[in-house]
């Protein structure tokens, strides 16, 4: 919990006001949670960069999706844009008992040779692609307006808790 509280504190003691630094926070939190996998903190850093806000604020905000956070807040993302396309099934049905290690080889192979395997992957995958991408911008959108004014609030507080004293 100290982590978090230091976090906390490094974002509060930025010299800017706490607007800039809530805003900074935001963007972060709306590419850390957005559907840009592999671009979070390229697309953090870039927005921090183009309004001239906090960079450093910003990492902290994309970091809310870390390692530990991805499968929930991805697994929300896909339930939330399963239920938002009205989707009832968006992963196939699947014969777990006759998987194997080999049989995972061997269709991996299939996907590199048959280019029409892939095709059908991706095809297969759809419903579960769509509800990914529409949770994820339902979900990161929300997630960076709730944490703009809490971030706002907060630095608020401590600004004037700071001050008096």
């Amino acid at each position: 919990m100290s982590y978090f509280r230091d976090k906390f504190r490094a974002i509060f003691n930025v010299q800017d006001t706490p607007h800039r630094i809530a805003l900074a926070f935001a963007f972060g939190v709306f590419m850390g949670i957005s559907p840009f996998l592999g671009l979070h903190y390229i697309g953090g850093i870039f927005l921090a960069w183009l309004f001239r806000l906090n960079r450093l604020v910003a990492v902290i905000g994309i970091s809310v999706n870390n390692p530990w956070t991805i499968v929930p807040i991805s697994s929300f993302s896909v339930w939330t844009g399963a239920k938002l396309l009205d989707i009832n099934q968006v992963l196939p049905d699947v014969d777990w008992g006759s998987i194997t290690f080999m049989t995972v080889i061997e269709w991996l192979k299939s996907l590199l040779t048959e280019p029409n395997k892939f095709i059908d992957l991706a095809i297969t995958l759809l419903p579960l692609i769509k509800a990914f991408l529409v949770g994820s911008l339902v979900i990161c959108t929300l997630s960076a307006i709730v944490s703009y004014f809490m971030i706002n609030i907060l630095a608020n507080r401590y600004r004037k808790i700071r001050d008096a004293a």
